[in-house]
C-alpha cells in the first residue's frame, strides 16, 4: 500500500534544521529509499512563494502567500510504501524524531482496483 504522508511542523515557517538534524535525515532517507519504503519525498518552499484557489458556485478565488495560520502550513511530504496504515504510522513516529516537532497526516493512496470497486 502506498501512503502519502505530509508534514506540518510546529516551528515558525522558513525555521531551517540544523545540521544535525539534516544528517540524521540523509541517513533516514538514505536507508528508507535502498529498502523501497520511499518513494518519493520532498520539502516546500515558504507560503510566500505559493498561491491558495478556491472553487466556490462557479468562481475561482486566488490567494496569494504567505498564509498567516502556520499551523496547517505544509512544511513537506513523503510518499511511503508500507504494508499498513500501522507500519505507515510507526514510520512517521521515527521521521518525526528526527524532524522534531509537529504533525503528520497519513492518507492511503486510492489503487485503481480499490477506486473500481467504489
Amino acid at each position: 500500500m502506498r501512503f502519502l504522508c505530509v508534514y506540518k511542523p510546529s516551528q515558525p515557517e522558513g525555521t531551517p534544521p540544523t545540521e544535525q538534524k539534516m544528517a540524521e535525515m540523509g541517513k533516514l532517507i538514505e536507508e528508507w529509499t535502498k529498502s523501497g519504503v520511499l518513494i518519493s519525498t520532498e520539502g516546500c518552499l515558504p507560503s510566500s512563494a505559493g498561491a491558495r484557489v478556491r472553487l466556490s458556485e462557479g468562481k475561482f478565488a486566488v490567494t496569494d502567500g504567505p498564509f498567516t495560520e502556520s499551523k496547517e502550513l505544509i512544511g513537506g511530504f513523503a510518499l511511503i510504501q508500507a504494508k499498513s496504515r500501522q507500519e505507515a504510522v510507526e514510520y512517521t513516529k521515527r521521521f518525526l524524531k528526527i524532524a522534531g516537532d509537529g504533525e503528520t497526516e497519513i492518507r492511503q493512496i486510492c489503487e485503481a482496483p480499490q477506486a473500481a470497486a467504489r
